[in-house]
């Protein structure tokens, strides 16, 4: 039967791995440093999955705007509490004459290529004024002649969607109200360029109702939502852990985990039914 004193190999490994892991921890200071960029880091995760919920709460709401039926336009009175929140891309709809004469054309991308949306001014018989974007048109149409089929003089009754003003410009360009080049649908500046007295704050997509002669062709609003909060999320939280691997291999976790599978070892060799006899001094 072999006795083991307190300086023999099996008592050796354990104290030298104590050793290594007093001569790795982390510092006070840097400990505090790394359980701030964890904790910070954790914090961004959440607020990341807090965006997420708040995202797809706004698109059901406006998928319930964008499929629900038409309401009338709002009134006068209740446009300064008209708001991006609560009312934009709400279907709604106007009865009135255009003012064809005060059209404006801004440029535009779509799907059919580049050119213009066209809106035009409509006077309801109550007086309220209200910019339409009556739809798109390619470049050769731009000039009101080529498309006058297609503009009624008479009452019309439109049905569309309610988008809130795009001040300043678009494209990286500001718009050029002298120089009549307009780069968003900024429709205080439009109505000032146009002499529109106290037009409704929003403008009205006009839905894909075919106008005569095809021009302008509406109902062409892309309606998207860049939704990606939760790769934000797993990505600042896969960090965080990145972080605290890091942190527990520098500050010797590692040799704690082998000084908790040696005792554990030990603890077996001790109390099993070939148990060594270990002489204590």
């Amino acid at each position: 039967m072999t006795a083991f004193r307190s300086g023999d190999a099996p008592n050796a490994a354990p104290g030298g791995a104590a050793r290594g892991v007093r001569a790795r921890s982390f510092s006070p200071l840097l400990a505090l440093v790394s359980l701030l960029g964890i904790a910070g880091l954790i914090a961004l995760g959440a607020w990341q999955i807090e965006r997420r919920a708040w995202k797809l709460s706004l698109i059901d709401r406006v998928e319930q705007r964008l499929h629900g039926s038409p309401e009338t336009m709002p009134v006068p009175r209740s446009w300064p509490a008209v708001n991006a929140a609560n009312d934009e891309y709400r279907r709604v709809t106007v009865t009135g004459r255009f003012l064809h004469d005060r059209e404006t054309l801004v440029k535009a991308v779509t799907d059919q290529g580049g050119g213009f949306w066209v809106l035009t001014p409509l006077q309801t018989s109550e007086g309220a004024v209200v910019l339409i974007n009556r739809g798109f048109v390619p470049p050769e149409r731009r000039d009101q002649a080529t498309r006058l089929e297609g503009n009624p003089a008479g009452v019309v009754s439109i049905t569309g969607l309610l988008r809130m003003t795009e001040p300043n410009g678009g494209f990286l360009r500001n718009n050029d109200p002298t120089g009549g080049r307009w780069y968003s649908r900024d429709v205080e500046a439009i109505a000032a360029a146009r002499g529109l007295p106290g037009p409704a704050p929003f403008f009205i997509d006009a839905d894909a109702t075919p106008n005569p002669g095809s021009y302008p062709r509406g109902g062409l609003t892309v309606v998207t939502f860049h939704n990606s909060h939760l790769i934000y999320a797993l990505t600042w939280f896969g960090l965080a852990l990145m972080l605290a691997g890091a942190c527990l291999h520098a500050g010797g976790g590692g040799a704690y985990v082998r000084l908790a599978l040696g005792g554990a070892r030990a603890l077996a060799r001790r109390t099993g039914s070939d148990a060594e006899e270990v002489e204590s001094i």
